[in-house]
């Protein structure tokens, strides 16, 4: 422990050195990779640091003769230090610290998927509200009857990725339709796909091989709501990927928000590739929108939500509470079990 202590001090050492030269200043890049490690290595340090401070507590504590009852806290403190440890220890997550930029689809269930998906729009947009975090629309597609065929925004705040990551999926809904008249219950889906937020430090893009087209803002049913040409169409040449934004006030923030959106899914690619995969991570995110791939179901007559990734009594959550944007404790129970298996994966 004290090896690993030193060590962990040295190395937090040197980078904090490294960022403060003059050299590092002028590289964006190498700024940017440094202060992620350094804010990967500071808890990792602290966790090592708590560890070895309760190890003395309790040996102070046996010398003193302290009550058993004490003794045994100390002890469980310890224990719960030591499997935050070997949490801080995991691989970190490249993307940890980035914002996210979330695509947002009606699947199966027609006008009912459009108006699902416009409930989780609102769900993202309360909880980010929460979170402190800043929501900015690129794209939408809404129906007359106030639904969202396809929304795509970035989520920009720390632990944005860290949080978000787990939405990646279809969402399924059982309910009775506003525009059902017998009552029957309807099940309908939506899709989500999350993605981190790239900047040009990442990935640089060739700008001979992207297109930029301008062309006029336009709402539900092609009603025009933007008499200058301010939407933007960017399209990447070399495999024909094509992003619009159209939601910022001026042609020169919709093509930033574009460029962004069209780096981070070049990014997505890149990565899906590193790894051998055999489609884009979006689409494996996110599938085809039908029932069977679902991750989570939201149950209106029971006012319950249900993670399917979860097991027992932990998988259910109050359905108001969850559409109103209060995911804390959904996500939390994710990243747990996340880390579990984790831990049982590096045991083995």
């Amino acid at each position: 422990m004290p090896d690993t202590l030193t060590a962990l001090e040295n190395k937090l050492a040197q980078i904090e050195a490294q960022l403060n030269a003059p050299e590092t200043y002028a590289d964006p890049a190498l700024f940017a990779r440094l202060a992620r490690e350094r804010k990967t290595l500071a808890p990792l340090l602290e966790a090592h640091r708590r560890v070895q401070r309760l190890e003395a507590d309790i040996a102070a504590a046996q010398e003193l003769e302290l009550s058993a009852g004490e003794l045994a806290e100390l002890r469980a403190e310890l224990d719960e230090a030591r499997e935050a440890l070997k949490c801080a220890m995991l691989p970190p997550d490249p993307n940890e610290e980035r914002s996210v930029v979330m695509e947002l689809r009606a699947g199966t269930g027609g006008e009912e998927a459009a108006l699902f998906a416009a409930d989780l729009f609102r769900m993202y947009s309360m909880y980010a509200d929460r979170r402190g975090w800043r929501v900015e629309l690129a794209e939408m597609n809404r129906t007359e009857l106030g639904g969202i065929k396809e929304a795509v925004f970035t989520v920009e705040g720390e632990g944005a990725w860290s949080r978000l990551k787990y939405e990646s999926g279809a969402h399924c809904v059982k309910r009775v339709p506003e525009t059902e008249s017998s009552g029957r219950i309807q099940t309908s889906t939506a899709t989500v796909a999350v993605l981190p937020e790239v900047d040009e430090v990442d990935l640089q893009l060739d700008m001979k091989d992207v297109r930029i087209d301008v062309f006029r803002a336009s709402g539900a049913g092609g009603q025009k709501v933007n008499k200058t040409s301010s939407a933007i169409r960017v399209t990447y040449l070399p495999t024909g990927l094509v992003v619009e934004c159209q939601d910022e006030r001026s042609q020169l923030q919709n093509k930033e928000r574009a460029l962004s959106i069209l780096r981070s899914r070049l990014y997505e690619a890149q990565a899906q590739r590193q790894t051998d995969a055999v489609a884009a991570q979006r689409r494996s995110q996110v599938g085809t929108g039908e029932r069977s791939e679902k991750i989570r179901t939201y149950f209106f007559l029971r006012g319950q939500v249900v993670d399917q990734r979860l097991t027992g009594d932990e998988r259910s959550f109050n359905l108001g509470a969850i559409l109103n944007g209060d995911l804390d404790a959904l996500i939390d129970r994710l990243r747990k079990a996340e880390q579990t298996e984790k831990l049982r994966e590096q045991n083995e």
